[in-house]
């Protein structure tokens, strides 16, 4: 399978999902806005459900990718790699929030077709996030694992204000000082 061509269909995925939203997307849109037959699309996905799913596993393994890189920056400190960690959910979540009404189906945890990608991708961010401050070393009283589920919520509950984006340095910086017992984080 031509992973270009893949790519192709999972664009167009996205544009006629930012027009109609999942449910009224069809096989037909989707080849309409690659200029194709609808045969020519089935020879990349098995159907609409498949086509979304491709989609919102992308999506998350971009974003996932971008964690990891942000984690294995050894020349970053701790609290910088955490916030890199943090800002990858943080951005995929405000991209698609942003892009259309429609666009924010494929970050729900409780959507059939996206759930679990989406719940996937959040441990995996947990994980990254547990094996750093294990190296880093919690404050008194704080598991790695503990510290990790509070970062995640922190990020959770910046995804729902308005300016959640420029709320993230600060928020992480203060949440962090507490959690590492370190000095305020500056600069992102």
């Amino acid at each position: 399978m031509s992973t270009d061509r893949l790519d192709e269909v999972l664009d167009a995925t996205y544009d006629c999902l930012t027009r109609y939203g999942v449910r009224r997307t069809t096989m037909d849109d989707i080849a309409t806005t690659m200029g194709v037959s609808r045969s020519a699309v089935y020879q990349y996905v098995r159907n609409k459900d498949d086509a979304f799913r491709r989609l919102a596993a992308r999506l998350h393994d971009r974003a996932l990718e971008r964690a990891r890189r942000a984690a294995a920056d050894e020349d970053a400190p701790y609290p910088e790699r955490i916030q890199g960690i943090l800002a990858a959910k943080l951005d995929l979540v405000l991209e698609l929030n942003g892009a259309s009404p429609h666009t924010a189906e494929l970050i729900d945890q409780k959507a059939r077709l996206f759930g679990g990608i989406c719940a996937a991708f959040t441990g995996d961010l947990r994980r990254l996030l547990i094996g750093l401050f294990q190296d880093a070393g919690t404050a008194a009283g704080v598991e790695p694992a503990e510290a990790a589920d509070i970062c995640i919520a922190l990020v959770i509950g910046l995804e729902s204000v308005a300016d959640g984006e420029r709320l993230l340095e600060a928020s992480t910086g203060a949440l962090l000082a507490g959690l590492l017992g370190t000095p305020l984080l500056t600069g992102r």
